[in-house]
């Protein structure tokens, strides 16, 4: 997996202006250096942003989502564990200005205790100012596990279902999602680890987290979607996790192997061209959000999710500011 893909684009020699191991954590004017996340088994596993600054955090250990307001180096419990009936660990976040909606995926970590069943793994829709429910969608395939989200021009919202690799929407005004892409396999096998999701421009681009693999899904003018085709960059993203859009035509992309890194991809058709803005986040990056130009990378210490009489404990739990373009 360290090795460069097959069919790199020729620009393979030219990428890799590796602004990250110039460039340093920073803020933009007013923005925190790091926002911090309150208690000890947290456990964030995703973050967003709304066009005021705000930030948003899942969390899959305190069944919690967090939230700091513009500027504010504090994260708050906004809508605490029990709050929301069905609302249990929570992965994916997104926030949608448009539609006022905070979209979060919902699902059960590990296994059941003896004699209880599993939550069903939803999408939920939430108010993005008052929390309040606006709908939830149980994902439509058996063994679900709803991962992230990112939502169309049309308003349309899209869902990575990781266990069974498939790809999910739900049309604008809808009341069910639906398998849009994935069914034929065009993602891989299970066990891929379908992840980050996002929109750029007329497709929905997604990531592998197991076979660090990224594709693209074209947006048909009926909303059906289209051949999807594999995407091939300057170098392999080992291991992505989140991933965002960023301006029209560039993800961010949190990248969980090596150490940890955050990468810039500027996508031409199929093909993209990475920059490394920042290496080294011991706590394993699993999502990005951008506030203007200054992106912030959370660090999710899973590596300890599942070791609750570990002797090693989870440092503060933080998202750390990176200045995306010098």
């Amino acid at each position: 997996m360290k090795s460069k893909m097959p069919g790199a684009p020729p620009l393979a020699s030219l990428c890799l202006a590796v602004a990250g191991a110039a460039a340093s954590v920073a803020a933009g004017a007013g923005q925190p250096a790091e926002i911090t996340i309150p208690g000890e088994r947290v456990f964030p596993e995703s973050l967003t942003s709304t066009r005021d600054g705000t930030v948003i955090f899942g969390s899959l250990g305190a069944r919690t989502i967090f939230r700091s307001k513009p500027n504010s180096a504090n994260a708050e419990a906004w809508i605490p564990a029990g709050t929301v009936p069905g609302l249990n660990s929570i992965f994916g976040v997104f926030a949608d200005d448009r539609s006022n909606t905070l979209w979060a995926c919902s699902g059960t970590m590990g296994r059941p205790q003896p004699g209880s069943t599993p939550a069903p793994s939803t999408l939920f829709a939430l108010d993005l100012k008052t929390g309040a429910v606006k709908g939830s969608y149980p994902l439509p395939s058996p063994g679900a596990t709803c991962n992230d989200i990112a939502v169309g021009a049309d308003g349309a919202a899209y869902a990575t279902d990781t266990a069974n690799m498939l790809l999910l929407r739900l049309p604008k005004g809808g009341n069910a999602l639906e398998i849009w892409a994935g069914s034929d396999g065009a993602f891989g096998p299970k066990g891929g680890v379908l992840d980050g999701v996002a929109v750029l421009g007329n497709r929905v681009l997604v990531n592998t987290l197991a076979t660090s693999k990224f594709f693209a899904v074209p947006i048909g003018k009926d909303g059906k979607a289209g051949p999807v085709s594999e995407l091939r960059f300057s170098r392999t993203i080992e291991r992505p996790d989140g991933m965002r859009s960023y301006e029209n035509d560039s993800l961010l992309i949190a990248e969980t192997g090596s150490g940890g890194k955050l990468a810039l991809v500027k996508i031409d058709g199929d093909s993209g061209v990475v920059t490394t803005l920042k290496e080294g986040f011991p706590g394993g990056p699993v999502s990005v959000t951008a506030v203007g130009d200054t992106a912030y990378v959370l660090e999710g210490q899973l590596g300890l999710l599942f070791r609750p009489n570990a002797d090693a404990k989870a440092q503060p739990f933080r998202a750390t500011a990176v200045t995306i373009k010098p």
